[in-house]
């Protein structure tokens, strides 16, 4: 088993980017309790403010998928899918991870 990361491309409804901000913050508290949830983050696009990428890693595909089966994952959810007008969803297998060295910036 290795670690797995999904990348979620999404794009808000017109009118719905501080809220679905706020909702997706609400639910990411929650499933960071989740077992074999390791990260999560929510970014932003710079050029457009309803365009974000949701980046979570998990410990293994078979949690991942545990937890994409799972009604708490739907009530989490619920809310975030209808503020949202599209979703594109993919899961990468995670090869190799390298840190920068911390320092003046970071």
């Amino acid at each position: 088993m290795s670690r797995v990361r999904t990348v979620l491309a999404m794009r808000t409804r017109e009118g719905c980017a501080e809220r679905f901000e706020a909702e997706w913050l609400s639910a990411a508290e929650q499933i960071r309790t989740l077992d074999g949830c390791l990260h999560q983050d929510l970014v932003r696009d710079a050029d457009d403010p309803r365009s974000y990428l949701v980046i979570s890693d998990w410990a293994d595909r078979e949690r991942l998928d545990a937890f994409g089966r799972s009604e708490q994952r739907d009530r989490l959810l619920r809310v975030i899918r209808e503020l949202r007008e599209s979703a594109d969803r993919h899961t990468y297998q995670v090869l190799h991870s390298v840190a920068g060295e911390p320092g003046e910036g970071r």
